[in-house]
C-alpha cells in the first residue's frame, strides 16, 4: 500500500521548535526524492525542504538556517527539524515522494501524505 504518514505537528510559541516525521512505505521511500511542502490558508503551496538522490538538500530561503531535513533509512522516515519558529511558518505541512528524473528530482511530486498542522503563535 502506498503510504506517507506525517506526525509531529502542533502548536508552538515563536522561537520554539517542532520536529515533523514522515513514515513512508518501502515503495515510496525507495523513490529517493522526498520533501516537505507547506500551504497556509490563502497561499500557494511551497516547497520547504527537499532531499535528492545524491543527498543534496534544498531549502526555501525563508527557512534556511532554521529548518533541517534528514532521513533515517533504517526506519523509512523523513524528518523536518524546525527551530526558531515564526508565526509565518504556520501552515499545513505535507511530505511527498517521487521518482527522480535522471539524477535530479522533478518539480512535481505525485505521492503525498495527508499532512500535519503547524501553528506558531507570537
Amino acid at each position: 500500500q502506498v503510504q506517507l504518514v506525517e506526525s509531529g505537528g502542533g502548536s508552538a510559541q515563536a522561537g520554539g521548535s517542532l520536529k515533523l516525521s514522515c513514515v513512508a512505505s518501502s515503495h515510496l521511500y525507495s523513490m529517493q526524492c522526498m520533501g516537505w511542502f507547506r500551504q497556509a490558508p490563502g497561499k500557494e503551496r511551497e516547497a520547504v525542504a527537499t532531499s535528492e538522490p545524491d543527498g543534496t538538500t534544498n531549502y526555501a530561503d525563508s527557512v534556511k538556517g532554521r529548518f533541517t531535513i534528514s532521513k533515517d533509512n533504517a526506519k523509512n522516515t523523513l524528518y523536518l527539524q524546525m527551530n526558531s519558529l515564526k508565526p509565518e511558518d504556520t501552515a499545513m505541512y505535507r511530505c511527498a515522494a517521487e521518482f527522480p528524473v535522471g539524477t535530479k528530482c522533478p518539480v512535481g511530486y505525485n505521492y503525498w501524505g495527508q499532512g500535519t498542522q503547524v501553528t506558531v503563535s507570537s
